[in-house]
């Protein structure tokens, strides 16, 4: 299928069943914390999944490729970086298995119906601190800092939206906002039940943290091994 890219736009291979994704440098381009959410969120067969805050809808298009669940939905507040997830779907022929919704992440609860999705995934701006930001609509100030959304609109609107007792919820975020991330999950009656530490070198601190929770679930969670990125160079 020929494509045709708006100016400044690259096709990227993603190395997944001949998938490839749409993507702009000027905007936000997907990155290492992407590949490792689709790797750590566990999707059973015939499973619905949502992705809030999708951007050019890379999770949704690495889970269909990994997964075997039934449907991806991808939300995302930003019309352009939608119309360019839409784009990536069509060019992989997903469009029966990915639907891209342009819409805020604080109004999911009113956009889809209760309990719908099995599985939430997201990979949100990590910056509570908007100082220094020079333009609050720039697309890439938008994806790091918590300018639209914030943790507490992230899973109020989750919780509406998972099955009590077994829906799963899965994040990636900073460490340095983990002991924030677990009491407001808690707070939200999302139940933190797996914790991954990722760290760039086995003797570097760790520079993401894989997170999933469950909802409505009882109080217990399992630290997983740490996920270490590089062995140091001979």
């Amino acid at each position: 299928m020929a494509i045709k890219l708006h100016q400044g736009e690259r096709l990227d291979d993603l190395q997944l069943n001949g998938l490839q994704i749409i993507q702009d440098p000027k905007r936000f381009c997907f990155g290492m914390d992407a590949v490792l959410l689709s790797d750590f969120a566990k999707v059973r067969t015939g499973e619905k999944v949502l992705d809030l805050g999708t951007g050019t809808g890379i999770l949704p298009m690495l889970l269909a490729g990994k997964t075997k669940g039934q449907h991806f939905t991808g939300l995302e507040i930003q019309p352009e970086s939608a119309e360019m997830a839409r784009r990536s779907v069509a060019y992989n022929h997903l469009e029966e298995k990915i639907e891209i919704v342009t819409g805020d992440i604080k109004e999911a609860g009113r956009l889809f119906q209760p309990a719908f999705f099995d599985v939430i995934t997201v990979n949100p701006p990590y910056m509570a601190d908007q100082c220094g930001i020079q333009n609050p609509q720039d697309a890439k100030a938008i994806a790091r800092h918590e300018i639209l959304c914030n943790l507490e609109d992230i899973f109020r609107e989750s919780k509406k939206l998972l099955p009590e007792g077994k829906g799963r919820f899965y994040m990636v975020h900073r460490p340095v906002r983990l002991a924030e991330i677990l009491l407001k999950m808690s707070q939200s009656h999302i139940e933190p039940k797996r914790i991954q530490l990722v760290h760039p070198y086995v003797d570097k601190e760790p520079v993401m943290v894989l997170i999933e929770g469950r909802s409505g679930a009882r109080p217990g969670v399992r630290i997983e091994p740490p996920l270490i990125l590089h062995e140091h160079g001979k």
